[in-house]
């Protein structure tokens, strides 16, 4: 005996309609449908929104004679699409990462002993073994966090977002709680408000604000709106001091949130993307992933992500 189906939607089931649901259109098999799905790009935007580089340094490339577009040099006004084929300095270049059928992001709280870069020659564990591989496209991180420092790391499948959150120009607030062998000087803290010069030129903290502590370890929350190499540590080391633990807390508009876990992935709603949006000066072009703002996505390993 059959059971009758109810039109009702059994448990949390997946997020976005599946290919077989009758509610979607047939597809189209011409190649006049293939290109009215994914019209052709400038190169310059569809290797930006891939994570390849920022626009400006894809215009260096292609002025510079480094990107081919299916076996020729490409030039500023070339577009390309589906059944293109590009390369940098004759690596193949993945056409489809650049288009992506919708802009996501996680963030994720990244533990100390992980690398924020793709891959480490030195076999160690990097953020992308933890994070869930996109259908379409890559994720790009905003920023990194050296091996030794933890906290909140923002990545995302749009390549121009990640670049814009990361430009200078925007002045993102970076805040981080930092633990510090012993007590530091007043006057110390004030030249670190004022400035110190660096070895990359000066640098100083917007913000300092002693949260306390015990013993030989005492906290402080401190606020920059740039993101050199290691800017954070080599600041106190400039007046002498020993940061003993690292955790980035807040970037631009979004904070680590209390009940994400290390080494735990959450995927934020179209509220908290649209406001890294706002923050990055963006329109949105492309649509927005469908996450819920009241209960986002979140996990932990999900699948190895090594592209």
């Amino acid at each position: 005996m059959s059971r009758k189906r109810s039109g009702k939607r059994q448990g949390p089931g997946p997020k976005y309609p599946s290919s077989h649901d009758p509610r979607l259109p047939k597809k189209k098999t011409s190649r006049a449908a293939a290109t009215e799905a994914i019209p052709l790009q400038r190169i310059q935007k569809l290797l930006a929104n891939a994570g390849y580089g920022s626009r400006r340094e894809v215009e260096s490339w292609l002025a510079a004679g480094r990107i081919q577009l299916n076996g020729r040099p490409a030039g500023p006004g070339d577009k390309a699409g589906e059944g293109d084929r590009l390369s940098l300095d004759g690596k193949p270049l993945r056409l489809d990462a650049g288009m992506m059928p919708e802009r996501r992001v996680l963030i994720y709280h990244k533990p100390v002993g992980e690398m924020s870069t793709r891959r480490d020659p030195e076999g160690r564990p990097t953020i992308f073994d933890r994070i869930p591989a996109p259908q379409r496209g890559r994720w790009v991180s905003v920023g990194r966090l050296d091996f030794n420092t933890a906290g909140l790391m923002i990545l995302t499948t749009d390549g121009q977002l990640a670049a814009r959150l990361m430009h200078p120009s925007r002045q993102l607030v970076r805040e981080y709680a930092v633990r510090v062998r012993g007590e530091v000087a007043p006057e110390l803290l004030d030249k670190l408000r004022s400035g110190v010069k660096l070895d990359d030129g000066p640098a100083r903290f917007e913000e300092i604000v002693d949260t306390g502590g015990q013993g030989q370890n005492h906290w402080y929350h401190v606020i920059l709106r740039e993101g050199r190499y290691r800017e954070v540590r080599r600041l106190w080391e400039a007046v002498g001091a020993t940061v003993s633990r690292l955790i980035r807390v807040r970037y631009g508009p979004l904070s680590l949130p209390g009940d994400l876990p290390r080494g735990h992935w959450r995927e934020l709603g179209a509220g908290q993307v649209r406001a890294l949006m706002d923050a990055a000066g963006l329109e949105p072009e492309a649509p927005l992933a469908e996450a819920s703002d009241k209960k986002a996505q979140s996990g932990r390993r999900f699948k190895p992500n090594r592209d």
